[in-house]
């Protein structure tokens, strides 16, 4: 009976949400402080501690929350997970090049990214267009555009970092009734979305870290013990998606 009310529930509309303004100030000084501590490492390459795991486990991925990996704000939740994979034999150029394709995302990152392109290039950065498409019993679609800046730097490291300037969800995505639905006022799975790279090249292979820190609606009440388990697994099985995905494009990259 449980198991039958989980898909009568999420098969059906979630109550519409609307990102407050409170909610995206939080975010903001949050990811200010990530940044922040990010950017004293990008000119002097260095990964987080527990990363250099990795150098003794050449292709397996390392996920884990950052302070709890889900944090609750005004009127949403914010969720911040950082993961890690060692390639064997990558090169930083490589990682560079698969972060940059952004006319073929797809290519590397389907079924999650169903398309991309580029709408500006200038030099280091960019402002790039994607649709995400995800089912987790619900299939959701989403248009986002994306500011970007992707570059070498330091002995042997580089950096990438990529934050969400709009994200709509689309209502019928693919039908002639097709159409975004205004921002923020919508299903709420995914209203915000940074994501930061961090590559060093070692003896042992390319050694990549990505922190991923999004925002969505909060949980409705009542629905608590049946949504709080699937938001707080989304996040984490997304990042870790993508980090596999990426290894698999630098795998690829090798062969060639």
């Amino acid at each position: 009976m449980r198991i039958a009310l989980a898909l009568v529930l999420l098969g059906s509309p979630s109550p519409a949400a609307h990102l407050s303004p409170e909610a995206n100030r939080e975010f903001d000084r949050y990811v200010a402080v990530v940044e922040t501590r990010l950017a004293r490492t990008h000119y002097s390459p260095q990964l987080h501690p527990e990363t250099t795991e990795l150098q003794r486990k050449a292709g397996a991925v390392l996920v884990e929350p950052v302070k709890g990996g889900n944090r609750q704000l005004t009127g949403g939740l914010l969720h911040h997970w950082r993961g890690a994979v060692l390639v064997a034999g990558a090169r930083r150029e490589e990682m560079l090049a698969v972060l940059r394709n952004y006319d073929h995302l797809s290519a590397y990152y389907a079924p999650d990214v169903e398309s991309s392109h580029a709408l500006e290039r200038h030099g280091e950065n960019a402002r790039v267009a994607i649709r995400f498409r995800k089912r987790k019993i619900v299939t959701v679609v989403l248009d986002a555009e994306c500011e970007v800046e992707s570059r070498l730097a330091g002995d042997g490291g580089g950096y990438s970092w990529s934050r969400s300037i709009h994200i709509w969800q689309i209502r019928e995505p693919g039908s002639v009734r097709e159409q975004r639905q205004k921002e923020g006022d919508d299903d709420g799975f995914l209203w915000r979305l940074n994501s930061y790279w961090s590559f060093l090249e070692t003896p042992a292979g390319l050694l990549i870290e990505c922190e991923a820190v999004s925002l969505t609606r909060d949980i409705p009440s009542g629905l608590v013990w049946l949504i709080a388990p699937i938001v707080r697994e989304l996040p984490r099985a997304s990042l870790e998606f993508t980090l596999t995905a990426t290894r698999n494009a630098l795998n690829k990259e090798k062969q060639l």
